[in-house]
């Protein structure tokens, strides 16, 4: 196939066939080995329009890449084109004054707090430097300083998008306004973002801790851990791992505070050490770029192959936490990670993005990893669905229509399928089978 592909001029040296020795390094994303005919490598709106008129006339199926791990592997194909911005990941201050940047869809996290660290601004973005900014940035973004900053969305003030007919639209509130808001929480399904204009957040050096707590099984320490967040101030955002061992389980807390004062870093952790039997394992006023480094990024080669969902609990209650308890300690366990939500979160109307989930306190994250990923997790998850309410979009393995419908409830889901429709009528980019 690839060997019939013909090659448009503005593409020139920007495809990457399988006898090409890039190819091996560009084929997979983090979870998934991928075998497309072609990978795509723009460099422009322009290249990228070409990219999306080549995958039309040949009739293969495209997958879009930001660059970064993409959890549900749809950033890769078998036999298809992969749309690739990698090479698109140019990081700009536009207005020091209103604090606005603008960021290439193909750039990596690390990469943009490299860039704005001399600035003194951030941006609250994964959780992970080599997470790309095109898919976290299209559909919510959960990071660090998540309670302090919001979603990434949030701040998205302007879209740069290529439509699948090739059409170059720079989508803000006065000009198509209804692209921009699919664009920040759904825009998969609508067009493929090549920059966004995004307002950052003065920041220099953060407060970071690390905690280890003993968690019981009926679920108190989670729930005290919980309330403890809850009524933090929003400089305070959080990050739990839990790890079982036999019959004891322990929670990994990762404490970031958006501020370098000690006396209101140590004022905004301390109530995490009355949760219950809680170590401090370490404690820093370091660089936000500490938290997504540059060692973070790496060539994504499909080396953790695993089934990932989530879902959105609004109180953590204790049948909630019991349920992740057993779900980390079972016979089959899977990884369960929470994120503290709440605080900036909150404050956007339900209606303002395509992400409609603003009251709810927690996201939980379930993983699950060879050889048996997708049972051992449909088996974990089971009891733990019933205390959530929504999903978020980027944490999920199977975008099907169930998940659709999570991420997107009752009108909201509405209109996204609406404007998806209407931006692209044929279907190319549709992320649901």
């Amino acid at each position: 196939m690839t060997s019939s592909l013909t090659v448009p001029a503005a593409l020139a040296g920007k495809v990457v066939t399988p006898d090409d020795r890039r190819y091996r390094s560009l084929r997979s994303t983090y979870t998934t080995v991928g075998n497309p005919a072609a990978v795509l490598r723009p460099e422009s709106a322009d290249d990228v329009a070409a990219a999306l008129r080549l995958a039309q006339e040949t009739g293969l199926r495209i997958a879009v890449r930001s660059g970064g791990h993409g959890l549900s592997g749809s950033g890769t194909n078998d036999g298809g084109l992969v749309i690739d911005l990698g090479a698109m990941h140019r990081v700009e201050v536009v207005d020091r004054t209103s604090r606005v940047v603008r960021v290439e869809a193909g750039a990596r996290w690390a990469q943009v707090a490299q860039a704005l660290a001399p600035h003194g601004l951030a941006i609250s973005s994964g959780d992970h430097g080599n997470v790309g900014v095109g898919g976290i940035a299209t559909g919510g973004g959960v990071g660090w300083l998540v309670r302090r900053y919001g979603l990434t969305i949030d701040h998205v003030r302007a879209v740069e998008v290529v439509l699948p007919d090739g059409t170059f639209v720079r989508a803000d509130t006065q000009t198509d306004p209804d692209l921009l808001w699919v664009m920040r929480g759904a825009g998969a399904g609508a067009g493929i973002a090549v920059a966004f204009e995004i307002e950052a957040m003065e920041l220099s050096d953060i407060g970071y801790v690390q905690l280890a707590a003993a968690v019981d099984s009926a679920g108190d320490t989670l729930r005290r851990w919980a309330e403890v967040v809850r009524e933090a101030p929003r400089e305070l955002s959080t990050a739990v791992m839990l790890a079982s061992r036999g019959t004891r389980t322990t929670a990994f807390i990762t404490a970031v505070v958006a501020s370098d004062s000690p006396p209101v870093i140590r004022s905004a952790v301390e109530p995490l050490l009355g949760i219950g039997d809680v170590t401090a394992q370490e404690a820093h006023v370091a660089p936000y770029t500490t938290l997504v480094p540059t060692q973070h990024l790496h060539t994504n080669t499909g080396q953790m192959p695993s089934a990932t969902t989530n879902g959105l609990l609004p109180e953590m209650t204790l049948d909630a936490a019991r349920a992740l308890v057993t779900a980390s300690a079972g016979p089959r366990p899977i990884l369960v990670q929470l994120r503290s939500l709440g605080g900036a979160t909150h404050d956007p109307d339900p209606s303002a993005t395509a992400f409609a989930h603003r009251h709810q306190n927690t996201l939980v994250i379930g993983s699950a990893f060879p050889p048996d990923s997708r049972g051992a997790l449909a088996a974990a998850w089971a009891p733990i669905a019933p205390h959530t309410d929504g999903a978020y979009v980027n944490f999920e393995s199977t975008p099907d229509e169930t998940t659709f419908a999570r991420a997107y409830p009752g009108a909201t889901g509405t209109r996204v399928t609406d404007l998806w429709k209407r931006y692209d009528p044929d279907g190319l980019l549709r992320p649901r089978p």
